[in-house]
């Protein structure tokens, strides 16, 4: 198929790759003249395994190439998805819609044929509706365009994977029109077995927003296990070991740290909470403001192990290093990091912070220009203080503590994100503690 991909940023870079790699002749459109340049050139601009293979193989093979004309994207494509961001909304609560309707008042006028348009932005529930309107309205083909919403289901450095191989396809249809090419452009993984749910939009809509909130519940209710432990003097890990035997439970998603962050988990809890109170369901919005407050917490949660691990130093002009910036790793992104939130309340409190990400450190910088922060890590750990493991990293469970552990002045280690197996560490000479966990 032709496709069009609106929208070049983490959820649309990786499926117009995508797209291109099932076979499609894919085209996709951004206003950001520089990010599209790269993006032809075959340069990456986001982080994401896979992910700058994909687009040399395809760009150069022809099959994928992106513009800043949406005239072209709309002359060129018979299906097109909108993969515009959809930021939390001013009032905190809500998503902002706009780049969607600003994507299709601008897209809609040039759709003189009929052809199928694809919401995949996360959006309030009842968007479909309002779009289905104003495309229908808007272009020349009228009701010929039809609206479908497919809802991403895409994890930040699993985006190829997710894409490629996802776990389920939603579709939110109104006809048999859009379902037909909703399958025609997943044909090759349905092929593989892949589930396709066709439901109405109002569903789709919802499904999206009840399986990112349900994974924040779930963090938020064993971090707040975590800090029962914390008082009782138990072992949370175990805890998760014995919870996640049981088959209703699972431990997926289900381990104790600082919180959840990135670009849409955050939201996406905060605008279903939101839509709960709005569709009148108070005690569902009750319960999920509650995981929102017990996620709010974990910097303090962190900072008072901190000073729990610091003993009686003050931690005042104490030299700390963060290792991780990266709301979660395998992703350079940093908004609404969990990590970053910690190094800021750390300087905040007068330690001398230094930052370390192996992908997140340009962006970290531009986020929060007061830290210092480094690629290095072996420089970052020299002469440190105090070692706060705050993003799971690989390269952090996975390094030398023999080796490292003769770089800081002081070898302690708090790990906010519980991923160390302690034991090495501590006969490697380092003090370490974890959130909810016995031993020090």
């Amino acid at each position: 198929m032709r496709v069009s991909v609106i929208g070049c940023g983490h959820l649309g870079i990786p499926h117009a790759a995508a797209m291109a790699d099932l076979g499609h002749e894919v085209i996709g459109v951004d206003v950001d003249r520089d990010k599209v340049e790269r993006l032809n050139n075959g340069e990456c601009p986001i982080f994401e395994p896979g992910l700058p293979e994909l687009l040399a193989t395809h760009i150069a093979g022809g099959r994928l190439r992106f513009t800043t004309d949406i005239a072209e994207a709309a002359g060129f494509a018979e299906l097109h998805f909108i993969g515009v961001g959809t930021p939390i909304d001013a009032d905190g609560r809500s998503y902002d819609n706009g780049q969607v309707f600003g994507a299709i008042r601008q897209l809609a006028p040039h759709l003189t044929t009929a052809c199928t348009i694809v919401g995949k932005s996360t959006v309030t529930v009842g968007t479909t509706t309002e779009v289905t309107a104003l495309a229908q309205r808007l272009a020349p083909a009228g009701t010929g365009v039809e609206v479908v919403w497919n809802p991403e289901f895409l994890r930040e450095g699993h985006a190829v994977e997710d894409t490629l191989r996802p776990d389920r396809i939603i579709a939110g249809v109104t006809s048999a029109e859009g379902e037909k090419a909703i399958r025609a452009v997943y044909a090759a993984i349905l092929d593989t077995g892949v589930p396709l749910f066709v439901c109405d939009p109002a569903t789709a809509e919802l499904a999206k927003g009840a399986a990112n909130t349900f994974l924040g519940l779930k963090i938020s209710y064993i971090n707040g296990v975590a800090d029962m432990c914390e008082k009782a003097g138990g072992d949370v890990a175990k805890i998760v070991e014995i919870l996640g035997i049981d088959p209703r439970i699972g431990t997926g998603g289900m381990q104790p740290g600082i919180g959840y962050g990135g670009g849409c988990l955050p939201k996406d809890v905060r605008a279903f909470t939101a839509s709960a109170r709005l569709l009148g369901a108070p005690a569902a919005a009750d319960l999920l403001l509650a995981a929102e407050k017990i996620n709010e917490s974990r910097t303090g949660v962190a900072m008072d192990l901190i000073t729990d691990a610091l003993g009686d130093r003050p931690l005042r002009g104490t030299r700390v290093t963060v290792l991780g910036a990266a709301f979660k790793p395998n992703t350079s992104d940093v908004r609404e990091s969990p990590a970053l939130a910690l190094a800021l309340a750390l300087h905040r409190a007068g330690a001398v912070v230094t930052v370390h990400d192996p992908q997140a450190v340009a962006n970290a910088m531009v986020r929060n220009p007061e830290l210092d922060s480094t690629t290095d890590l072996p420089a970052a750990l020299t002469g440190a203080e105090l070692v706060v493991l705050a993003t799971e990293w690989p390269e952090y469970r996975l390094a030398d503590p023999t080796v490292l552990v003769k770089l800081p002045d002081y070898p302690v280690l708090v790990d906010c994100r519980t991923t160390l197996d302690p034991a090495p560490w501590r006969t490697a000479g380092w003090r370490v503690h974890q959130l909810g966990r016995p031993g020090k």
